[in-house]
C-alpha cells in the first residue's frame, strides 16, 4: 500500500491493484472476521440454548448458527469495504485483503451481500422471521450506522455495542419466534461486557486509531482519564446486570457465585486501568475481558444442565 496526496494535499491510501494468487481463498475468509465471528456464535448459541434448556432439533440448531454466521461474515466483509482506506492508516489492519490490494472493493462488496442475503434467507425459510428480523437489524446497525460513525463522533462504540449484544437475541428468537426476557437479559450483559473491552482496546490502539482519523475517546483524551473512568463505570454496572439471569429464573446459586466472582475482577481490573494508565493495565483489562465472557455463558449453561 503507498500513500499519495489529492489536490488539497492530505495523504490518502493508494491501493494496489488486486491481482490473483493463491491465497485469495484465505483472504476471502478474511474477510468474515472468523475469530470475531466465532464470539457471535457462542452468545448466539448460549441464547439458543437458554431459550430451549431441553434441547432443538439439530436441523434448527444447524440453521441458526450457519445463517448467522453468514450474516456475520456478510457484515465484517461490508465493514472493511467500508473502512478500507483507514484500514490503510492503521498498523494493525493495513495487511488486511482490501487495503493490501489482495481483493478489489467490487468483489469484497459482492461477498458481503452475497453471504449477508443467504444467511437472512436461510434464518427466515429455516429457522424463523424473528430470527431473520433481528439479524438484519444487527446488520444495518452494525453497517450503516456504526461503521460510518467510526470517524465521526466517540459515541461510535456506544453505538457499536447494539449490534456487538444482538447475537444472543438470535438465538432466543430462533427458539421463542420473538423477543422475550431471556433474550433482552443476554443482550444487556454482552452489551456493557464489550464497553470496558472497547475501551481497552483504544487505550493499546490509541495512536493507530488517532493515525487513521478515528475520534475514540482514548484519542480525544490523551491522558485517559475519562477512559479509564468509564471502563470502571461499564464494569461496575456489569456486575448487577450479570445477576439478573438469578431474578428472571435462568440461573441458580452456582452461576450468581460465579457471575460475583468474575464481576469483582472485572470491577477491581477496571479500577487498576483507570488509577494507572498504561499498556500493562489495558492490555490485562483487555485480555480479561477475553475471558470473562465465555466464563460467566459456561457458568450459565452448566446451571440450567445441573440446577
Amino acid at each position: 500500500m503507498k500513500v499519495g496526496t489529492h489536490a488539497a494535499g492530505v495523504a490518502v491510501p493508494h491501493h494496489p491493484t488486486p491481482a490473483r494468487s493463491a491465497t485469495r481463498p484465505a483472504d476471502f475468509l478474511a474477510l468474515t472476521k472468523p475469530r470475531l465471528n466465532l464470539l457471535v456464535l457462542m452468545t448466539t448459541l448460549g441464547g439458543l440454548y437458554l431459550a430451549a434448556p431441553d434441547g432443538v432439533s439439530l436441523l434448527l440448531l444447524a440453521h441458526t448458527l450457519i445463517g448467522t454466521a453468514l450474516v456475520a461474515g456478510g457484515a465484517a466483509a461490508l465493514n472493511q469495504v467500508w473502512e478500507r482506506d483507514t484500514d490503510a492508516l492503521m498498523r494493525r489492519t493495513s495487511r488486511r485483503p482490501l487495503p493490501g490490494g489482495r481483493l478489489g472493493m467490487a468483489e469484497g462488496t459482492w461477498f458481503g451481500i452475497a453471504l449477508s442475503v443467504i444467511g437472512l434467507a436461510d434464518l427466515a425459510l429455516k429457522v424463523n422471521a424473528a430470527s431473520a428480523a433481528v439479524a438484519a437489524a444487527t446488520l444495518v446497525s452494525y453497517v450503516l450506522v456504526y461503521t460510518p460513525l467510526k470517524t465521526r463522533t466517540q459515541l461510535s462504540t456506544l453505538v457499536g455495542g447494539i449490534p456487538g449484544a444482538l447475537p444472543p437475541l438470535i438465538g432466543t428468537a430462533a427458539v421463542s419466534g420473538g423477543i422475550t426476557l431471556t433474550g433482552i437479559v443476554l443482550f444487556a450483559i454482552v452489551f456493557f461486557w464489550q464497553m470496558p473491552h472497547f475501551l481497552a482496546i483504544g487505550w493499546l490502539c490509541r495512536d493507530d486509531y488517532a493515525r487513521a482519523g478515528i475520534p475514540l475517546l482514548p484519542v480525544l483524551e490523551p491522558d485517559g482519564r475519562r477512559t479509564g473512568q468509564q471502563a470502571l463505570l461499564y464494569a461496575s454496572v456489569l456486575w448487577p446486570v450479570s445477576l439478573t439471569p438469578m431474578l428472571v429464573g435462568l440461573s441458580g446459586v452456582f452461576y450468581t457465585i460465579v457471575a460475583t466472582a468474575l464481576g469483582f475482577a472485572f470491577i477491581a481490573i477496571a479500577a487498576l486501568f483507570a488509577r494507572e494508565r498504561s499498556v500493562t493495565t489495558a492490555r490485562r483489562l483487555f485480555l480479561f475481558s477475553i475471558l470473562y465472557l465465555p466464563l460467566l455463558w459456561a457458568a450459565l449453561v452448566v446451571d440450567r444442565l445441573f440446577p
